[in-house]
């Protein structure tokens, strides 16, 4: 016996021409090209999801560094400066108070310069504890490598032995040579 599939199919098709409303043409009518069209824009849907994150750090960013430079300062600097004070406004809140409210905005850009001064200040103390270039010890120079010896061949043992014999004999005629001098 056939199995037809009754309202389930009726159910699925009707919610994928659902999703397919407002799309052009065949693709909010036709089942076959909907599905298809709605499964394309699922994965666009998906991928842009955390595309559009991106985008909206990207803008809170360009309106930081607006707003930091109408006061004097730049954007990695502004936010350095508020990290010291313990400022724990996210970009969105900072980009929102630089747009809105620029009076406010300049307020935490003074804290923030006020935070990079008093450390700016310790770090100018700090140079002056350390030793002077002249004093400081110098590098110890790598050494160059040795070459490395090229292996000795395996040579016969009749051979090996005569070598050994010259060798030894070479210091011997080089002790009688000096004594007569």
């Amino acid at each position: 016996m056939r199995v037809k599939r009754g309202t389930k199919r009726t159910k699925r098709r009707k919610k994928i021409l659902k999703q397919a409303k407002g799309f052009y043409g065949g693709k909010s009518r036709n089942f076959r090209v909907a599905k298809e069209a709605v499964e394309r824009s699922m994965q666009f849907a998906y991928r842009d999801r955390r595309n559009r994150k991106r985008d909206f750090r990207r803008l809170w960013i360009v309106r930081i560094n607006a707003g930091a430079r109408l006061n004097g300062l730049s954007y990695n600097r502004f936010m350095h400066g508020l990290q010291k004070a313990g400022c724990e406004l996210n970009r969105k809140m900072l980009a929102d108070l630089a747009a809105r409210e620029p009076e406010g905005f300049a307020e935490l850009a003074k804290v923030a310069q006020a935070a990079l001064e008093s450390s700016g200040a310790e770090a100018v103390a700090k140079p002056a504890q350390a030793k002077p270039k002249a004093e400081a010890e110098p590098k110890a120079k790598a050494q160059p490598r040795a070459k490395a010896q090229p292996k000795a061949k395996a040579r016969p043992k009749a051979e090996a032995e005569a070598v050994e014999t010259e060798t030894a004999a070479e210091p011997v005629e080089a002790e009688a040579a000096a004594e007569p001098a």
